[in-house]
């Protein structure tokens, strides 16, 4: 049987509750098309990162880490109600890189393609 960290189970459900609040209560426009793909909280459980993705976007608008920032206040609050946590912990915002380098990726992968379909003799 696997043993898990208790950081490991807290962070998920902060990423659960998180996710909740910003779909359900927060009604600032700016986060509407955000998603949350991650959190790492340290061993303490007293700072939460928590890693984040712009739906169709390589990177992050800078509105977007404005209204992330002016909530994190909310966002505690609302963890401090929902989660049995002694301390809530401290909330940092981070964009997340993976889906920028996962596209560029793909981009690269599509031009090898063109180009290998292009000079296939095959097709002449």
């Amino acid at each position: 049987m696997a043993t898990f960290k208790r950081a490991q189970r807290v962070a998920e459900r902060i990423m659960i509750e998180v996710s909740d609040i910003l779909t359900r209560e927060v009604a600032d426009p700016r986060i509407k098309q955000m998603t949350i793909t991650g959190v790492k909280l340290s061993d303490d459980l007293r700072t939460a990162r928590i890693y984040f993705v712009e739906m169709g976007q390589d990177t992050c608008r800078p509105e977007t880490q404005k209204a992330l920032e002016k909530a994190t206040g909310f966002l505690r609050r609302e963890l401090g109600k929902r989660l049995e946590l002694r301390y809530v912990p401290e909330i940092i915002f981070y964009v997340d890189p993976s889906f920028a380098y996962g596209s560029r990726i793909d981009t690269i992968f599509a031009r090898i393609h063109e180009q290998e379909v292009a000079d296939d003799p095959k097709d002449s």
